[in-house]
């Protein structure tokens, strides 16, 4: 794997042993978790009104696995 000149310097100064953790560790994951979860939820609703020629263009552009269009 070729590194550029960042990721070189960034690597050195690991294996010099010039990085520590965090504080927080483990009690700090489920925070971060809930703070993930939050950032991903559907939280409203949105209607649009389109012409019927709209959805099946969306639909044909769609991936098939969990994607539906209600009319």
């Amino acid at each position: 794997m070729k590194l550029d000149a960042d990721e070189k310097e960034l690597l050195e100064s690991v294996e010099r042993g010039e990085w520590k953790s965090a504080a927080g560790g483990k009690r700090g994951r489920p925070r971060d978790s809930r703070y993930a979860k939050a950032t991903l939820r559907k939280d409203r609703r949105l209607n649009i009104r389109l012409s019927s020629k709209d959805p099946e263009a969306i639909q044909k552009r769609a991936p098939r696995r969990g994607c539906r269009i209600r009319r």
